[in-house]
């Protein structure tokens, strides 16, 4: 019996110290379900009202799946500049920047991210998309229609710096690429768009500052923007802007991205990446194509295809080859950009 009894006992200690563990196990997630965490979105410009509303639904989700209060900062600019203030020490959790080139800096410039980061989420890490359409005056009064009205003399364009903004690159190649395809070969393009730059009264450093420029300061007779800023200066600036599509444009392809080297740091690897893949969900994609930019999801792009419809676009890698060869030839220290553009 005392063979049994002290079988029973020691039978017993491997579930007390089991039992004991996990209550420390549940009292370190309780613990950690109370503390309060927070995440730095550093975006682009014209993407703040859709983190706004995005930002509150996830960190709702977050609490209703961990019991953590969550709060989400937001940091906006012209990409390029985000991108280098990322490399100089700002502690993004997540980069969701205005194009793939830029995010590929915090690689090859800071080592805060792997080399195939692009790989980790679907759709190449762009889970939306847009275009760029032309921001004309109400009534269209320049009778502005296509890329070529705006090398007219007569026309003031108003698009930011591509050395600092992310989507003052996308207008640039759009209209490289129109240029080249209408009157034939990079030669005409490169004339082309020289005089397009002649017509740039001021090159403000992201896109918010040029939409601010055109509709607020009332300079320009066309604004290069972002279709989804288009939509945002008509409902807030209805009587004074219209906007066209023009004959064809180019695929934006913003691009998102967990930075690793913050992440590790800071603890909140699992959230941010929570947080990316939260994009993709069905909620998300709603909310995308409801702040106008283009959904992946085809039930968010079907419900939302009278405002964002087909368009004639072309890739950057059908027209140039991506982003480290674009980059490459016009947007690097004495590139195409720099031998077309003479500042005023």
């Amino acid at each position: 019996m005392c063979i049994f009894r002290n079988d029973s006992v020691k039978s017993k200690r491997p579930f007390l110290k089991f039992a004991a563990l996990l209550t420390l196990t549940w009292s370190g997630l309780t613990a950690q379900a109370q503390t309060p965490i927070s995440l730095l979105n550093v975006s682009y410009d014209p993407t703040r009202e859709l983190y706004v509303e995005f930002n509150q639904a996830f960190a709702k989700h977050w609490k209703a799946r961990t019991g953590q209060d969550l709060t989400i900062k937001q940091s906006h600019g012209g990409s390029g500049k985000q991108a280098r203030s990322i490399i100089d020490g700002l502690d993004a959790d997540v980069a969701t920047l205005a194009l793939a080139g830029d995010t590929d800096a915090l690689h090859s410039n800071g080592n805060l991210i792997p080399k195939d980061w692009q790989k980790r989420l679907p759709h190449n890490s762009t889970p939306y998309t847009s275009t760029i359409v032309l921001v004309v005056r109400q009534g269209n009064p320049k009778n502005i229609k296509d890329w070529d009205d705006l090398v007219r003399p007569d026309v003031k364009v108003i698009t930011p710096n591509p050395k600092t903004s992310g989507g003052a690159r996308w207008n640039y190649l759009a209209a490289w690429e129109f240029a080249k395809r209408k009157y034939g070969g990079d030669d005409k393009a490169q004339e082309f768009v020289k005089k397009l730059y002649q017509n740039v009264p001021v090159l403000d450093t992201g896109a918010r500052g040029s939409s601010v420029t055109f509709a607020q300061r009332n300079q320009g007779d066309v604004f290069l923007s972002w279709e989804n800023e288009a939509y945002l200066l008509e409902k807030e600036f209805g009587n004074k802007v219209d906007f066209v599509y023009p004959s064809i444009s180019i695929l934006a392809e913003p691009a998102v991205a967990l930075v690793d080297k913050n992440v590790d740091k800071k603890g909140t690897r699992a959230v941010a990446q929570a947080y990316l893949e939260y994009l993709y969900t069905e909620e998300a994609q709603d909310l995308i194509g409801k702040h106008f930019y283009r959904p992946r999801s085809a039930k968010a792009q079907a419900k939302y295809a009278k405002q964002l419809p087909k368009l004639g676009l072309f890739t950057i890698d059908e027209a140039f080859g991506g982003w480290d060869k674009a980059s490459q030839v016009h947007f690097v220290d004495g590139g195409k950009f720099d031998q077309i553009y003479t500042r005023k």
